[in-house]
């Protein structure tokens, strides 16, 4: 469930992901979601590896080539 944030606005300046969700701006609630699911937040990825989609952490390493 989205709550209130009063860095909302500043956050959405700064976010990077294109996926459509009611966390855009809460990145306190995208992490938490992202952690729970073993996953990555899209803000993390270039341009590029957000675009995919794919959270994983092994498609984190394939956008950065550290793995």
């Amino acid at each position: 469930m989205a709550t209130t944030c009063p860095n909302k606005e500043k956050n959405l300046a700064a976010c990077s992901c294109t996926y459509d969700c009611a966390k855009k701006g809460l990145c306190c609630e995208c992490v938490a979601y992202h952690r729970a699911k073993q996953q990555i937040p899209g803000c993390f990825f270039s341009e590029a590896g957000e675009a995919t989609y794919d959270r994983s952490a092994a498609a984190f390493c394939v956008d950065y080539r550290v793995c």
